[in-house]
């Protein structure tokens, strides 16, 4: 978690340790002109178990903005929701966090 303090008039966030307990890895899938949005929200829920309204705002970022971060977690998990994700035929890439 961040932890929000008061810098000036604007908000700050500053890291604390356990910001890195997830596994610093992450799921990013991308656009196509072939999968619907119900094809796409029904694999981000049950790739990563998020909520409808979680993956419909996810399917949202995937269509307007190119892409979307989809979940983050260890290097395993990541690849293992991903295997998931590309059954429908999408675009998915795992990374490492910057």
């Amino acid at each position: 978690m961040a932890r929000l303090t008061m810098g000036g008039a604007l908000p700050v966030l500053e890291p604390t340790t356990s910001d890195t307990g997830f596994g610093g890895w992450i799921v990013t899938v991308f656009n196509n002109d072939v999968n619907t949005y119900q094809e796409v929200i029904e694999i981000l829920m049950r790739a990563t178990g998020c909520p409808f309204e979680e993956a419909y705002i996810e399917a949202w970022e995937i269509d307007h903005l190119g892409l979307s971060v989809v979940h983050h977690g260890r290097q395993e998990e990541c690849e293992r929701v991903a295997a998931v994700i590309a059954t429908i035929g999408i675009e998915v890439r795992v990374s490492e966090m910057d």
